[in-house]
This record gives structure tokens, C-alpha cells and sequence, in this order.
């Protein structure tokens, strides 16, 4: 099956996370590799090396990016050197090499049936900005063996990969303390 957490609210990457644990009680072996997301994230304090059937990989840095115009410049300037504002349709290429090579490592983990269940953390958002393409992408869901369970995560995820998805669950925020300014809290958002 092919399963897509997406939308605008919290909690795409802690349900993935939820159903890796999950897994792994019934037995499975869990690959997750999470694009555009270094080794900064309470939840791989505790998944990397505590379970010997889990891999944790990332394919991202230390920092943000965004497309022109899609930032105020109250949040540029909060964000300082932490983001990265490309021009619409011209990622970094280092950051298009830096996914490629994480998704070639997805792609020989999710054939090589080592795995029950693999997890693609952000790669709706990779989609999105442009950092890897549809056809690779669906070249990888064509390859899946039948008893590969696929979880890709992220905002944005495109109508083809929804019109694909045998689950599709949209994350809908209704209300968030960021709107009072809360900034992100370790622990819960990262």
C-alpha cells in the first residue's frame, strides 16, 4: 500500500512515526529516511540506534528553504541565516544533489526486501520546491515490491501522488499557538 500524510497541520511526521514503531512491534523491519531535515529532531535521539530494526537516514541541512515571495519579510528577517530563498522553479543545486543521493538510498532499501516498511519524511515538500521530479519518484513507486508498505510525508504532496495513494490522511490545522507567536518548542514540534 502507498499512504500519504499531507495538509497544512501538525502531526505528518509523528503519524509516519507512530506507524514505524508499530511496525516494528509486529515484527517488521522500518527504514525511514527524512528529507530536508538534518540530525536536529528530538525523535531521532530515540529511534537511531535503540532498535535494531529500524535505519534512520536524512538527506537535508541545517536550514530552511523557500521560494521568492512565499516569506514576509517579518519571517526573513526572524529567520535570518536559517533559511534559504531560491528563485520559483531554480532550487540550490546542492540541495538537488543532496536529495537525489538520499532517494537513491530509499530506492535500494525499498527493493531490496530487507524492509516491511519504508517512510519518506518530507518528500512531498522535496516534490514541491522541485528538489526531485515525478518521474523518478514514480519510477521508485512502480519498483515496490508488493509487501513494502510506503509512507510519504509532507505538505503540498501533488494530485497525482494523492489520485495514487491507496490512503491518503490530510493534517488540517483548525488552530495553532503559532498564531500568538510561539515559536517552535523541542520536544513537540522538533
Amino acid at each position: 500500500m502507498l499512504q500519504v500524510y499531507t495538509g497544512g497541520g501538525k502531526g505528518k511526521t509523528t503519524a509516519a512515526i507512530g506507524m514505524a514503531i508499530r511496525a516494528m512491534g509486529a515484527g517488521l523491519k522500518v527504514y525511514i529516511m527524512q528529507f530536508m531535515k538534518s540530525l536536529a529532531y528530538s525523535e531521532q535521539k530515540v529511534l537511531q540506534g535503540r532498535f535494531p530494526e529500524l535505519t534512520l537516514r536524512t538527506s537535508g541541512k541545517p536550514f530552511f528553504i523557500a521560494e521568492e515571495g512565499t516569506l514576509s519579510k517579518s519571517i526573513q528577517d526572524k529567520l535570518g541565516d536559517s533559511v534559504v530563498i531560491f528563485p520559483k522553479g531554480e532550487p540550490p543545486q546542492d540541495y538537488v544533489d543532496l536529495i537525489r543521493s538520499g532517494f537513491e538510498e530509499v530506492v535500494e532499501a525499498a527493493v531490496s526486501g530487507n524492509y516491511g516498511l519504508v517512510i519518506l519524511d518530507e518528500l512531498n515538500v522535496a516534490l514541491h520546491f522541485g528538489l526531485i521530479g515525478r518521474d523518478t519518484v514514480e519510477e521508485l513507486l512502480d519498483k515496490v515490491p508488493g509487501n513494502v508498505e510506503l509512507v510519504l510525508t509532507g505538505r503540498c504532496a501533488p494530485e497525482w501522488l494523492i489520485e495514487r495513494a491507496d490512503l491518503v490522511t490530510e493534517m488540517k490545522e483548525v488552530k495553532h499557538y503559532y498564531a500568538k507567536g510561539v515559536e517552535a518548542r523541542k520536544g513537540y514540534e522538533y
